[in-house]
């Protein structure tokens, strides 16, 4: 697969990677290509390489595994016991020299934790963390936060870490065994590099870069609110002779709610999509890529899931969260319109993957599991701003309802815009709305600019 040219500061962060053994965590605001990075240190890296992501869809957008699977960890809390591993485990554990995990910020930090002891198990290298792999993390978690622990769960995590973040993992600080039963971390722990990239490609305005930073750290002022407050207060446009808008909301049901009405309204007979599912793909929307049943209509808001394969070096016709809209629905494909052009879409597959140990080449492979076949497409009159993820809009509306309930969420959703003029708010920004966890911002503090030193 040929990738697209790396910036000067991407390409000094793929030379440390490649031309050192260091652990090394690469983040950066939403916009400056840690996804473009990942995916060439994937496709161009010389070493024994294994990509993983802490959920189903995520290890699916990397064409890597899951971190349970790869590992055959049990999901939920994961004490300081070693886990049981069979003989294919240890060969894949042990033929692994780099261990690229993405969307770190959601892997809490006893999986971190689970991470290292297996390595270290699997390689018989007790006293090296993570038994000598390099581990490779992409992510940001200003944006990104995992799923906080409740009741016996939040107890055990309060009493052994300094927070549930995957950076306060004790094989960062390098405990030893305790009176908690940790066991196999020696008394040096692991160096993590941490790096930022600091160029964003998504937005170009130099003041509005400077506003979300300020979102993105939890200090913004009164001028700043009031200028996203000023510019968000106009009418969104309506029309089907106005350029696409998608609502970035909070909640599921709200997102549900519009793009149902909206498919209602709109005339014309109702078309069902289904996937073909093979393998073992998970259950449940959740665990698609895609809707397991896409309803459409001719004049359909739609959003692209994913870019436009098989086009480089030409210029894409769509990239992942592209808006259009429906204008043909037969034989098999579905005409969108996309900045005035009309693109013929087919069914796409996303590939599930195991890796698996060649004792011939004595080499990593990976295997497909399971495939999922479904049109690129998603309804977006409204997404989820968890969903908006990684996507980029020229405009929106943000409707952030009663108020953002998780810290990042206000600046994922700001940070999807590529100019301040396609910002519409349903309601003011209020202070409650700007959050960032404290646990973050101590641990970023001393991030470097994204430069191999």
């Amino acid at each position: 697969m040929i990738t697209p040219p790396l910036s000067a500061e991407q390409e000094a962060l793929f030379r440390l990677i490649e031309d050192t053994n260091e652990h090394v965590f690469v983040t950066g605001r939403a916009g400056t290509g840690k996804s473009t990075l990942l995916q060439h240190l994937a496709w161009n890296t010389k070493k024994q390489i294994a990509v993983c992501a802490p959920t189903g869809v995520a290890a699916l957008n990397v064409e890597g595994q899951t971190i349970h699977s790869l590992f055959r960890l049990p999901i939920g809390l994961i004490g300081p016991s070693d886990e049981k591993q069979s003989d294919a485990t240890r060969k894949i554990l042990n033929a692994i020299e780099t261990l690229v995990i993405d969307e770190i910020s959601m892997v809490n930090a006893d999986l971190m934790d689970a991470i290292d002891r297996s390595l270290r198990l699997a390689r018989g290298r007790r006293g090296e963390p993570f038994g000598g792999v390099q581990i490779v993390m992409f992510g940001d978690p200003y944006q990104l936060a995992p799923v906080p622990p409740r009741g016996d769960e939040l107890r055990y995590v309060q009493d052994h870490y300094r927070s549930f973040w995957f950076f306060d993992a004790h094989v960062w600080a390098g405990e030893e065994p305790a009176a908690d039963g940790l066991i196999g971390l020696g008394r040096h722990g692991a160096d993590l590099h941490m790096r930022e990239l600091v160029e964003i490609h998504r937005q170009s305005d130099a003041d509005f870069k400077a506003m979300l930073n300020a979102v993105r750290h939890g200090y913004v002022t009164a001028d700043i609110a009031q200028i996203f407050n000023d510019m968000g207060a106009r009418q969104p446009p309506e029309g089907d002779d106005d350029e696409p808008i998608i609502t970035l909301a909070t909640r599921n049901d709200i997102v549900n709610s519009i793009n149902r009405r909206h498919l209602l309204d709109l005339k014309g007979r109702e078309q069902t999509a289904m996937a073909e599912i093979s393998g073992d793909f998970g259950r449940g929307d959740a665990a698609y890529p895609a809707d397991s049943e896409l309803k459409l209509k001719v004049g359909a808001q739609v959003m692209f899931l994913r870019n436009d394969r098989g086009s480089f070096p030409d210029p894409p016709r769509w990239v992942n969260g592209t808006i259009g809209r429906v204008v043909r629905i037969a034989g098999g494909t579905v005409r969108v319109e996309v900045d005035g052009e009309n693109v013929e879409v087919e069914p796409a597959v996303w590939e599930k993957y195991r890796y698996a140990y060649d004792p011939g080449s004595k080499a990593l492979t990976r295997e497909i599991v399971a495939e999922f076949t479904q049109f690129p497409l998603r309804l977006a009159w409204a997404v989820t701003i968890h969903k908006s993820q990684g996507k980029t809009y020229d405009r929106a509306i943000i409707d952030l309802g009663s108020g953002a309930f998780a810290p990042g969420q206000t600046y994922v959703a700001l940070s999807r815009l590529t100019s301040l003029d396609g910002l519409y708010l349903s309601r003011p920004l209020r202070p409650s709305d700007i959050r960032v966890d404290p646990d973050v911002r101590r641990f970023l503090s001393g991030v470097r600019p994204g430069q191999a030193t």
